[in-house]
């Protein structure tokens, strides 16, 4: 491939635009390997968010980096690839109808059964979604230490996995978290000038993180109680998106419900769910 002459400066250092076939060649890689659908129009996106690794490896251009990603038989860098183009934009109790709906209908369900429930945040980004289940199970379910929770909470991102696992957020951050959590399940970092909070380890504890990317083999046996794959699909193109709503119905307990972000829908996918209200669907 040819670079193109045209530059942008990045820091003190100025690197060739990425070129159409650049851009065409990575959102092929990031697309089979993670499934994600990188849209034309992003050309400027893939390359502002890639300029950094470039520069980091020392690489004089894009053509360099697309032939540093074929030498590395390590795979370490199209992690590094999918991690810098994939968006990870969550919050505490974002979306909140479902933390109502939970709260109020599915959790006092699962603990008149009085045995172990089991959730899965499939696309947790930095933690918020599951610790987030876990403290509105706490509240709802006073008896949840004795019955046992378990959330387990994924993503392909290294990078959020490492926020998710500190389970330090700023002040901004925990700002929309109803007081009653907030002043039950955080605690303030001390020794730092910008106020930081840490998730109390009553609800740290509920959760196991782990990386996993969705397109890959899913070595957890389930079944799940409540799946959350929210905002997420929206990144997958339709094939995509049937092959994993099959795989999720299937990894659900009966009756096991599954949670999509409120932009999403399975109106237009063949599956086998039974539909309750707007973005939540039931096995």
């Amino acid at each position: 491939m040819k670079s193109s002459s045209r530059s942008e400066t990045i820091g003190i250092r100025k690197l060739p635009e990425l070129t159409r076939e650049q851009f065409d060649a990575i959102r092929g890689l990031v697309h089979q390997v993670a499934g994600i659908t990188i849209a034309d129009g992003k050309e400027k996106m893939v390359q502002t968010r890639l300029a950094r690794r470039v520069r980091t490896l020392g690489l004089s251009d894009f053509d360099a980096y697309l032939e540093y990603l074929e030498r590395d038989t390590t795979g370490r860098e199209l992690s590094e690839l999918v991690d810098a183009l994939t968006t990870n934009k969550t919050a505490f109790f974002r979306e909140p109808q479902h933390f109502a709906f939970l709260r109020e209908a599915v959790l006092p369900e699962l603990a008149a059964r009085g045995r172990p429930m089991s959730f899965w945040s499939a696309g947790c980004s930095s933690g918020e979604e599951a610790y987030t289940l876990a403290m509105v199970a706490r509240d709802a379910v006073p008896s949840c230490d004795a019955l046992g929770v378990r959330i387990l909470a994924t993503d392909i991102s290294a990078r959020m996995l490492r926020i998710a696992r500190e389970a330090v957020y700023p002040e901004s951050a925990v700002a929309d978290v109803p007081e009653p959590y907030r002043s039950r399940y955080f605690r303030r970092v001390p020794g730092q000038a910008t106020p930081m909070y840490r998730v109390g380890d009553e609800v740290r504890r509920m959760v196991r993180i782990a990386r996993l990317n969705l397109l890959d083999h899913w070595p957890m046996r389930g079944p799940f109680d409540v799946i959350f794959c929210r905002n997420v699909m929206i990144y997958f193109d339709h094939a995509t998106q049937e092959r994993l709503v099959r795989r999720f119905h299937s990894l659900l307990a009966p009756g096991g419900y599954l949670c999509v972000g409120h932009s999403e829908s399975l109106g237009s996918l063949s599956h086998a769910f039974r539909f309750v209200r707007p973005a939540i669907y039931r096995k």
